[in-house]
C-alpha cells in the first residue's frame, strides 16, 4: 500500500478573522454546536496531552465534560498515567480533531483539579454501571488478564448492590485553564487558514494568523 496516494482537497469552507470571536471559548462552542449538529461522531472527544516523568510526550483520548470561560473539563482517575504527569507539570495540550468539518482546535493550558464537590456532582450524574467501573479499575496499573478485571467489577457490583455508590476518594475532575488557543480550518492547495488566541497579562486574547 502506498501511504503518499492518500490525499484529498479540503474545500468545505474559509476562516477570516472577523468569523471569529473575541473569546476562543466563546469561537470553541460555536464549533462545538456546528460539530454536534453536523452529527459528527464523539464530538466532545479530544487529545489529551502530558509529559511523563523520563519526559515522554504521551497522549490519549478523553471526553470534554464541560466548557466555560473558566476552562475545559475532564474526569479520570488520579492514579492514572495521566494525573501523575500532570502532577509534576501541569502544562497540558487538547486536540480536537473535526475532520468530517475540515478542522481542528488546539488548547494549551493548565491543569488543575476541580472541587471535590464538583466532582461528586458529576460522578452521581453517570450510569450505575460507569461508577462501578471507576471503583473496578486501578487505571494505568497493569494487570495480568480482563478476566480479572471483570471479577472485580462484579465484586463491586455485590458490595454496592443497595443504595448510592460512593464516590472514589482518587477518582476526579480536571479543569484545563486555556492560556493559547489555535482554531485550524482546512483550505484548497494545503493553504489552510489557522488563527491563534494568546491570553494576554490583562487577561485579554491577542490574536494572529498563522502561516499553514
Amino acid at each position: 500500500m502506498n501511504y503518499e496516494e492518500f490525499r484529498r482537497e479540503y474545500l468545505a469552507g474559509g476562516l477570516e478573522r472577523d468569523m471569529l470571536a473575541e473569546c476562543p471559548v466563546a469561537q470553541f462552542e460555536r464549533w462545538l454546536q456546528q460539530a454536534v449538529e453536523g452529527n459528527i461522531p464523539d464530538p466532545t472527544a479530544m487529545v489529551l496531552a502530558t509529559v511523563d516523568d523520563e519526559g515522554f510526550p504521551w497522549q490519549r483520548i478523553v471526553l470534554l465534560k464541560g466548557v466555560a470561560a473558566s476552562g475545559f473539563v475532564f474526569y479520570t482517575n488520579y492514579g492514572s498515567a495521566k494525573a501523575k504527569a500532570i502532577a509534576r507539570d501541569s502544562r497540558v495540550s487538547l486536540l480536537f480533531p473535526w475532520n468530517m468539518l475540515e478542522r481542528q482546535v488546539i488548547v494549551g493550558g493548565r491543569a488543575e483539579k476541580m472541587s471535590a464537590a464538583e466532582s461528586a456532582r458529576y460522578f452521581l450524574s453517570r450510569p450505575r454501571d460507569s461508577q462501578l467501573a471507576a471503583w473496578a479499575s486501578r487505571q494505568s496499573r497493569p494487570i495480568s488478564a480482563r478476566q480479572l478485571l471483570e471479577a472485580q467489577m462484579g465484586s463491586l457490583r455485590a458490595k454496592f448492590a443497595r443504595g448510592e455508590i460512593p464516590v472514589p476518594d482518587f477518582w476526579g475532575g480536571y479543569r484545563i485553564i486555556p492560556e493559547r488557543m489555535e482554531f485550524w480550518q482546512g483550505g484548497a492547495h494545503r493553504l489552510h487558514d489557522r488563527f491563534r488566541y494568546y491570553l494576554e497579562a490583562d487577561g485579554s486574547w491577542r490574536v494572529e494568523r498563522l502561516q499553514p
